[in-house]
């Protein structure tokens, strides 16, 4: 199972679309980390480039983020990736969290964008 985050400095971004790199972890099946990768997104706000397509050839299929536009949402749940927002914090902190199952969807929709629109 793969698993990734929006990231920086090795925390949880809390914007989606303006990440400096998504973190994909690989999991085994007692949900512990087995590999992390490092994914530099393309130049451009997150649903409006091609990461999300990229991400799912990767074999992701869960993303822990903090916030995101509905755009961002659709096209992650449209490539069969599971969207949890409301995470934050440090990076495994966030897997061990939802490992454990103790992070839930905060369903926040993201609309402050500036030029981005609701992406």
């Amino acid at each position: 199972m793969k698993i990734a985050l929006p990231s920086r400095d090795g925390m949880v971004d809390g914007h989606f679309g303006h990440c400096e790199a998504f973190t994909i972890y690989t999991l085994d099946e007692s949900k512990n980390i087995i590999e992390e990768e490092k994914l530099t997104p393309p130049p451009g706000c997150g649903c409006k480039s091609n990461i999300v397509p990229t991400l799912a050839e990767k074999g992701v299929t869960v993303m822990l983020a903090g916030n995101m536009g509905q755009g961002a949402v659709n096209l992650l749940q449209n490539s069969g990736i599971q969207v949890i927002r409301g995470c934050g914090g440090e990076l495994k902190e966030a897997v061990a969290q939802w490992a454990a199952g103790n992070l839930t969807d905060s369903a926040t929709v993201c609309d402050d964008h500036g030029s981005c629109g609701n992406h």
